[in-house]
């Protein structure tokens, strides 16, 4: 059986991504319609060996697809998910629109298969943001294990979180420290990202905290357990690609580094690289184009009862975004949960 997939917003980062994902998993696709804005139609995406051009998202016809997998930013979501949902189309959103909302499930297939079932109230399923994807991953065998009370993350995040107009910027702003001639004005950040680190994304919310380690702290909660605790320092790094979070875990029961190394060794999308020796770890430049969420720095935490330090890296546009997005998608499939489009 083969499956009609739309995917609104094909020229971006993610949206390209989503494509070559599809391709690489062999997901079961009967046709595929790369969508975007009128001032893309027509725009060149590759899928596996074919060339496809952009169709317009305002005249589309949902009701010839299955599937919509969704990456054009909260303000689109909002406008077209539920006329999409209303068509009889699973939307798959990448945005933060739809995370928070009740009747729609957030899912991170290793984590929380079963809420998936919960789609059909809306036709909508949310992604999360990306540094709570990996975090979750590493979290959910542990919690399992020993029951997590609190959780202190700092994240690296890399700039192409912040779309294809930041790594830009990144390039550019790098070229003007050594190249004359080459000098720009930082415009997508509000200070110098590159040979920099800026502690502020998304925007501040009144009690000091931004709304990006707001969404770590809802989304845990949402997908992993609500009696988690969690307080986050969510940083851009000039990186393009890969998030990376220093993560210390506070549990309920006792645990050792090895016996933590050992569940997570067996975890579904958990992959440890854990030498204690210089390069024993993983770095985001090693785990740029790869699938899994790596673990490395598993550590015993002295400062509490039952704690554990660890490091979680992970491609934020892969398993961040357009990996969980068709692993969603090939999880109602398998479950056959999906009423296919005419």
């Amino acid at each position: 059986m083969s499956y009609n997939v739309a995917i609104v917003g094909a020229t971006g980062n993610v949206g390209r991504e989503m494509l070559t994902i599809l391709s690489e998993r062999q997901f079961p696709v009967k046709e595929v319609f790369p969508l975007a804005s009128r001032r893309s139609v027509g725009v060149e995406v590759s899928f596996g060996d074919k060339t496809l051009k952009c169709l317009d998202l305002e005249t589309f016809d949902f009701s010839k697809a299955d599937f919509c997998l969704m990456s054009a930013g909260g303000a689109v979501s909002k406008e077209w998910s539920p006329k999409i949902g209303a068509k009889g189309c699973v939307v798959i959103d990448n945005s933060s629109a739809w995370r928070y909302d009740q009747d729609v499930p957030l899912i991170v297939p290793e984590v929380n298969a079963n809420a998936v079932a919960g789609f059909t109230k809306k036709n909508i399923i949310a992604n999360p943001n990306c540094s709570t994807a990996q975090l979750v991953v590493a979290l959910k065998p542990l919690h399992d294990h020993a029951t997590i009370k609190r959780v202190v993350v700092a994240t690296y995040q890399s700039v192409s979180g912040a779309g294809k107009d930041a790594m830009d910027e990144l390039w550019s702003r790098t070229k003007a420290k050594y190249v004359p001639g080459q000098e720009s004005d930082p415009k997508k950040f509000p200070k110098e990202i590159a040979f920099n680190c800026i502690p502020h994304i998304d925007v501040f919310m009144e009690d000091g905290y931004t709304k990006e380690e707001w969404k770590m702290v809802a989304e845990t909660k949402k997908i992993l357990d609500p009696k988690i605790k969690l307080t986050a320092t969510c940083v851009r790094v000039p990186v393009f690609v890969g998030h990376s979070e220093a993560v210390t875990i506070e549990f309920e029961k006792p645990i050792t580094a090895d016996e933590a190394r050992e569940i997570l060794r067996e975890a579904p999308g958990c992959l440890v690289i854990d030498k204690r020796e210089p390069g024993g770890y993983i770095t985001p430049m090693e785990a740029a184009g790869e699938d899994a969420t790596y673990i490395s720095r598993i550590r015993e935490d002295a400062t509490v009862e039952n704690g554990l330090s660890m490091w979680v890296v992970s491609d934020n546009l892969r398993k961040g975004a357009a990996l969980n997005t068709v692993q969603i998608a090939e999880l109602l499939v398998n479950r056959k949960l999906l009423k296919q489009a005419a």
